[in-house]
C-alpha cells in the first residue's frame, strides 16, 4: 500500500515569485522544473536534495481552466528541531509571521506565502 507522502500540489498566482518565495526565503531547493504548455512550468521545490516529498508549485489559473473544482489551498504543516531559530530567520528573510504559540503538545507558528496562503511550522523533538 502506500508508504510515503510524494507531492503536495500549491496552486499559486505567480509560478516565479513562488518559486522565489520558497527558494530564497524558506530555503528549500529546487527538485525539478519543467515547461508545461505555453503559460506555465511544472515546479517541485523541497527542503532539501534528499527530501522525497516535494511541494509542486502549479499555476492557479492553469488549474482554474481545466478543473476550478480542485483549486484549494491545503493545510500544510512542517516540522523543525529549532523553531525559534526558523521562526527567526523567515523574520530575516522578509516572510510574514504570526506570534509564537507555545501549548502543550508544542511550539509552532504561522507563515505565510508571497499569495498569503497560511502554513504552520512546528518544533519535533
Amino acid at each position: 500500500m502506500i508508504n510515503k507522502i510524494g507531492k503536495v500540489t500549491v496552486y499559486v498566482q505567480d509560478q516565479e515569485a513562488a518559486k522565489d518565495f520558497w527558494i530564497n526565503k524558506v530555503g528549500f531547493v529546487l527538485k525539478y522544473e519543467m515547461p508545461m504548455g505555453q503559460d506555465a512550468k511544472w515546479i517541485e521545490v523541497a527542503p532539501s536534495e534528499s527530501e522525497f516529498t516535494t511541494l509542486v508549485l502549479y499555476s492557479k489559473s492553469s488549474m482554474e481552466k481545466h478543473k476550478p473544482e480542485k483549486v484549494a489551498h491545503p493545510s500544510l504543516l512542517f516540522s523543525t528541531t529549532d523553531v525559534e531559530a526558523a521562526y527567526e530567520k523567515m523574520k530575516q528573510n522578509g516572510v510574514k509571521v504570526d506570534d509564537l504559540m507555545r501549548m502543550p503538545f508544542g511550539t509552532m507558528f504561522s507563515f505565510y506565502d508571497q499569495d498569503g496562503n497560511e502554513y504552520i511550522l512546528r518544533e519535533d523533538k
